[in-house]
């Protein structure tokens, strides 16, 4: 019976055109993961407030458009409270009770501005410099932090311990998972492309 057996038939146009919807694929991909982020694609930083009365960490060093989310892993009521004088000049006053100045915010606290335990406080960080911040409550405690904001490139120097890991930028990050999504997806329709034949015969 000849040549009766049905065999799967890729086209070299229709090759190409399911690799230009791979790529297609992996570049939305790639768009979608840098738009997790919040604001200009930055990341996304947690600092724990503890019943031992500390920020953990206590110092920590960001790129600009950091959110950073305060959590309260305690049951002690603690605030989040910008130092008036020790934030940059052109930054956006903060406080967890969501007030305009340091003296309102210690007036109003704690019916405004307490973060009980298992809740959060978030603030996004867009301007360079140097932030210091406090708890209203536990201040005399010793319950205070600072936190940097700058491009710089983190580790090295003296005093400028990092915590944790050092961060990747998430460009960098998405960039790496699209290529190698799309490296993927043209290697796999090779591999079909390759198993199943090409007829190149025109269409």
């Amino acid at each position: 019976m000849g040549d009766q057996s049905p065999q799967p038939e890729v086209s070299r146009r229709e090759f190409f055109r399911l690799a230009a919807g791979g790529a297609a694929a992996a570049a939305t991909a790639g768009r979608a993961a840098a738009q997790e982020g919040d604001g200009e694609g930055g990341e996304t930083v947690t600092v724990e407030m503890t019943d031992d009365l500390v920020f953990d960490p206590s110092e920590l060093t960001i790129a600009p458009g950091t959110t950073v989310v305060w959590e309260n892993v305690g049951g002690i009521g603690h605030s989040v409270t910008a130092y008036e004088d020790e934030i940059p000049a052109e930054a956006e006053y903060f406080t967890s009770g969501g007030l305009e100045s340091e003296q309102a915010a210690r007036q109003a606290y704690p019916s405004e501005g307490d973060v009980a335990g298992g809740e959060t406080y978030e603030h996004t960080f867009d301007v360079e410099g140097e932030y210091g911040y406090f708890c209203i409550p536990h201040e005399g405690a010793g319950m205070v932090a600072s936190l940097t904001v700058t491009t710089e490139p983190q580790g090295g120097g003296d005093g400028g311990v990092q915590e944790g890991l050092p961060s990747v930028p998430e460009g960098a990050v998405t960039v790496g998972v699209g290529a190698a999504a799309t490296i993927f997806a043209v290697f796999v329709l090779a591999y079909v492309f390759t198993k199943y034949g090409g007829d190149y015969g025109e269409e």
